[in-house]
């Protein structure tokens, strides 16, 4: 296993005079992208599980979508007090130290026999896994500037592969085993996870440490928002996209699993395999933004989103048309992510940890949003509200981005590493012209 000294290849030193720099290695980017997956994939096994784990605690439906809200919830707070300490504190220490805690909480899940104890574990969980934006943070920083959004792109396509198998592994898993198994399964590999980071992932990484207390950081994060437009509006794209995106995942497991369907755990699990095309467009979309096709690639993508819930609205009449549903949003969704989380970082490179928790925040408040709003309306109005409800939140996006496109995006041919003129450096210049300086 390669040591530290392995884990960043050198790169010529910085034009702007700051010193030298890393470009991350083939093998450290895989690395982020599979810890990221694994990571992301303890909020997501829960999905196809709902109707099991509701008959063995005795849950009613809407408390049973309390699971996957609840882990919505901890995840958004874990993005606001956590995600912002990779800015001032050990990125490799944070990671390790919040992937072994997420072994703790992921044994509780196992072992839970109420309930209570149930909910407040899968909080937990959701509070720890945001050890993934961490390492998309961490990824972001490490890489060149003229790299960042293809690095982001390989990294997120990861979190898109971990996030398919979640629900294709939980449901084999919970199958063969129980769903208790599942848990136990990842808590064992989650802690593999943590040794192998612990050796590999560089000490130094040459990010300047952020000189400021805690309440001052989280504060600092607030003003990003506060200051930086391009910021607000990358944000309000994330809740309404996953929004959509969870509206889809948290119900779907219910129409399939009654008449006519009947399918079992492993085969709604496996749908999520058909979205694999998500993976596609995450690193697809990061090379476009490269090349400052930002603007262009949101409003596509959203488009798609929006004309995804068409067909799976005949879910129920045709599984064709929910395969057909799923690779659209999925493909969507995840454009739309990756340009948004490239563009966010490259404002404030020395802040990228807040910006990225900061905009994950909207991402967890949209997801959770989408979860208990779907599973409730299923309930009491069937799968057409649910489409319904998720073609408006694709909508809302569409809208907002035809009515804030001159202001989403930053110029044309602008990338995230424009050629310098006075000394400043590529991000500095970035800062300004995307968030200050008129439209961005």
């Amino acid at each position: 296993m390669p040591g530290d000294s392995e884990a960043v290849e050198p790169r010529t030193e910085a034009r702007n005079g700051e010193g030298s720099a890393s470009a991350l290695s083939r093998g450290v980017v895989a690395l982020f992208a599979v810890a990221c997956g694994a990571a992301v994939a303890n909020v997501y096994f829960s999905q196809p599980l709902l109707v099991t784990m509701g008959h063995d605690l005795g849950m009613s439906p809407a408390l049973v979508g309390g699971v996957v809200t609840l882990t919505h919830v901890g995840y958004g707070l874990g993005l606001f007090l956590l995600v912002p300490l990779g800015d001032v504190a050990d990125r490799r220490r944070l990671v390790v130290g919040q992937l072994l805690l997420l072994v703790v909480a992921l044994a509780v899940v196992a072992t839970a026999h109420t309930a209570v104890v149930l909910l407040a574990a899968m909080a937990a969980l959701g509070l720890l896994a945001v050890v993934t934006q961490t390492l998309v943070a961490f990824a972001a920083s490490m890489a060149a500037p003229a790299e960042r959004g293809r690095v982001v792109g390989l990294v997120t396509s990861g979190v898109v592969i971990g996030i398919l198998l979640a629900r294709t592994a939980s449901g084999f898993v919970a199958d063969l085993a129980g769903w208790r198994s599942v848990y136990l399964a990842s808590a064992a590999l989650t802690a593999l996870l943590a040794l192998v980071l612990h050796r590999v992932l560089p000490r130094h990484t040459g990010v300047p440490t952020t000189p400021l207390r805690y309440g001052e950081l989280l504060r600092s994060t607030l003003t990003l928002f506060a200051r930086e437009r391009l910021l607000r509006l990358r944000a309000l794209f994330g809740l309404l996209i996953f929004a959509a995106f969870s509206t889809l995942w948290s119900s779907v497991a219910l129409p399939l699993s009654e008449a006519p369907y009947f399918l079992s755990h492993s085969k709604i699990g496996a749908l999520g395999l058909i979205g694999a095309a998500g993976a596609v467009a995450a690193t697809a979309a990061g090379r476009l933004n490269d090349r400052g096709l930002s603007r262009r690639t949101t409003g596509t993508a959203l488009a798609l989103l929006t004309a995804s819930w068409l067909p799976l609205a005949f879910t129920r009449g045709s599984l064709w048309a929910l395969v057909v549903g799923i690779i659209l949003l999925d493909l969507a969704v995840q454009a739309v992510h990756v340009t948004n989380q490239t563009l966010i970082h490259a404002l404030h490179p020395d802040a990228g940890s807040r910006l990225i928790g900061g905009y994950m925040v909207f991402y967890s408040i949209g997801s959770a949003t989408g979860a208990i709003a779907a599973t409730t309306l299923y309930t009491v109005a069937g799968w057409g509200a649910v489409c319904g409800l998720g073609a408006a939140f694709s909508f809302l996006g569409l809208t907002l981005w035809t009515f804030t496109r001159r202001h989403s995006a930053p110029p044309p041919g602008w990338t995230t590493a424009p050629p310098t003129t006075s000394g400043a450096s590529p991000d500095t210049d970035n800062a300004f012209t995307a968030g200050r300086a008129g439209p961005p």
